[in-house]
């Protein structure tokens, strides 16, 4: 099992976030410890009688600011745990967005978030912060509602913690629009019907529909998010036209990886981590993703820059249990380098079990953000080798990848 996904909350008023424990999946996430919660409050790292946190601004003015000291002890007093983020809750702030959450979720194993009060943070707490958050233009008397908004949004992408993972990928705000309206039983409700098409059994036409209502609802609750779906339409668009209409240069790559099954060790493909019906996992010196391993290749062999035993070399203890898309995302940063993006990357899985179709929305998905691309840019399919080979009596899982580069 992986280890708890890390939050550590730096508040006046610790007590504010033991009402997680009860938010249904939140909470079970919490007691199954696929994610844990540390509350420091600064009060407790003071040195005066009063335990003073607070003080008066120089300048004057109304209102008291958050002191420096407790907050820089309180903070220094949280060992690191992996791949570590600070955020800092306040009004001045970034809006917090879906993709803030979902990259979080992600791309660290620690979020630490500074909670402010009264009047605001010395100036110098700000120091600390990699990222200031906000959850909206308005003021509260304090960060933890904010944070808990943030540890809430984050807990139920973290794997596990929602029973079907690919429903997350079709919710509202992920792709900027909307999500499209649900119906169950009674078909016939008070005169409101059910509309025939999601009674049809016809995929393909609820599908279409789903988009459509998507789309229109967007446009009529949220004009400023269809504004800026429509934009990203254009744009998506008119990069495909002046590719084609350019004669650039383009490189083409393959990669190819296969990794044996072993019990005791996690099985993740594509950066989801998916249950064998026998336990088994991959064996490897990182997380043993064999798919973005083989399109982390593919893109290496583009450029003719070798491949990915080169930049982590297995026998580099730096390297041990490694995330694969983390690895992925810096051969991308070093293709862009290199002055080259990517366009597209297909890929195959050739696994007898688990089944695989299920998850393929949610590797592509994560694959697309780490290369850079929209989901639509990624192709993946699962196979099975009719019980023939190493992949068929399931020695082990393979995966083939085609990667299409073009000049920047």
């Amino acid at each position: 099992m992986a280890p708890p996904f890390r939050f550590e909350v730096v508040s006046l008023l610790p007590k504010s976030f033991e009402t997680l424990d009860d938010l249904g999946v939140v909470g079970r996430a919490f007691s199954s410890k696929i994610a844990e919660l540390r509350v420091h409050n600064p009060r407790d790292f003071t040195s005066d009688r009063y335990r003073k946190v607070d003080d008066e601004p120089y300048g004057g003015g109304a209102g008291m600011v958050l002191k420096p000291e407790p907050v820089f002890a309180a903070f220094q007093s949280i060992p690191l745990n992996g791949r570590r983020r600070v955020l800092m809750m306040t009004p001045q702030g970034k809006p917090l967005d879906q993709k803030d959450l979902y990259r979080w979720s992600i791309e660290h194993d620690q979020l630490i978030i500074l909670c402010g009060h009264y009047e605001g943070f010395d100036e110098r707490i700000r120091t600390l912060a990699d990222e200031e958050v906000s959850i909206g233009d308005f003021v509260l008397t304090g960060g933890e509602l904010p944070a808990m908004v943030v540890i809430n949004g984050v807990v139920r992408l973290l794997p596990g913690t929602v029973g079907a993972e690919e429903s997350l990928l079709e919710e509202s705000h992920t792709d900027l629009l909307l999500e499209h309206p649900h119906y169950t039983r009674p078909s016939d409700f008070q005169g409101m019907e059910v509309p025939l098409v999601l009674k049809s059994g016809d995929h393909g036409a609820i599908a279409t529909w789903r988009e459509k209502q998507r789309q229109l609802r967007t446009k009529k609750q949220r004009p400023d998010l269809y504004s800026r779906w429509l934009l990203k339409q254009q744009s998506s668009q008119s990069k495909i036209n002046q590719f084609l209409g350019d004669s650039v240069k383009i490189r083409i790559g393959n990669g190819y990886d296969i990794h044996q099954l072993v019990p005791n060790r996690a099985l993740i493909l594509g950066g989801v981590k998916l249950a064998h019906p026998d336990g088994l996992g991959l064996e490897g010196h990182s997380d043993a993703d064999v798919l973005a391993h083989a399109i982390t290749d593919a893109l290496l062999g583009a450029l003719a820059l070798g491949d990915i035993g080169k930049y982590f070399p297995p026998e580099d203890p730096k390297w041990k249990g490694a995330d694969s898309l983390f690895l992925l995302e810096k051969v991308v940063a070093l293709i862009e380098e290199s002055g080259w993006k990517v366009v597209n990357v297909d890929a195959v899985i050739v696994a007898e079990r688990p089944k695989l179709k299920p998850h393929i929305d949610l590797m592509r998905n994560k694959l697309a953000e780490r290369l850079g691309v929209e989901v639509e840019s990624v192709g993946i399919k699962a196979t099975t080798n009719e019980r023939l080979g190493p992949e068929g009596r399931e020695e082990g899982i393979s995966s083939h990848a085609v990667a299409l580069l073009a000049r920047l």
